[in-house]
């Protein structure tokens, strides 16, 4: 009885370490010593560093109560990035952002990534559609980035982004929502984000809120 007992605490203590491999990684930490502090990119203050897209049939961008606004647009609207150089690889992106008012995504958030781009797009295609565009061709509604999420209006969402080591990686609230490996891979946009290089956030058909905007850095081998 005592053996069998043995062998039933090792199957559950092996089942309890295969299930622990399963759960998804965790955010990396931030070393506290980095000597590198984050960029604030936008302050929340007013426009400085970054100008309208001009997409085409653009709705209004403000700062209001300590935040960017971008107006509904027909369909894009958006604001890129003016404001000196960035780094192509290496670093973390932060923001926050809500959808107001609308039902297509509220944060197309397009960055560096070495000698192209991509974007991350919260929201798209109807409302839920959550993922990068675009992998060897493929847009965030069709590779292997593809998330449904609910967005609740009027939340807001932090939003961390983190291109190093290869990878393009994406936390929601604190949770991963992307974790793409880039070895042999096209990085590419949609042609009509093009606006937004190097570094823009975007909405389609909704009124966006977007929080404070910073840039980190990161030491190598992080």
């Amino acid at each position: 009885m005592a053996l069998r007992s043995r062998s039933i605490s090792a199957v559950l203590l092996a089942s309890l370490v295969a299930g622990c491999r399963s759960v998804p990684p965790p955010e990396p930490a931030r070393d506290a010593a980095d000597p590198t502090p984050p960029v604030t990119l936008f302050d929340g203050v007013s426009l400085a560093g970054w100008a309208p897209s001009h997409f085409g049939g653009d709705g209004e961008v403000t700062v209001e109560d300590g935040r960017l606004v971008l107006g509904v647009g027909g369909p894009l609207t958006g604001v890129t990035w003016v404001g000196g150089e960035l780094p192509r690889d290496g670093y973390e992106l932060q923001l926050d952002a809500a959808r107001v008012e609308g039902g297509d995504f509220f944060c197309a958030l397009t960055f560096p990534v070495g000698a192209s781009a991509a974007s991350l797009v919260l929201g798209g295609w109807g409302g839920s559609v959550t993922g990068i565009s675009n992998l060897d061709g493929a847009d965030a509604s069709e590779n292997e980035t593809t998330r449904y999420l609910y967005y609740e209006t009027g939340r807001r969402y932090a939003v961390r982004l983190r291109v190093a080591d290869g990878r393009i990686r994406a936390w929601l609230d604190g949770e991963p929502i992307v974790d793409a490996d880039l070895t042999g891979r096209a990085v590419g946009i949609r042609p009509e984000v093009a606006p937004s290089l190097p570094l823009g956030v975007a909405s389609y058909a909704t009124r966006a809120s977007i929080g404070p905007i910073t840039l980190l850095r990161l030491p190598t081998g992080a």
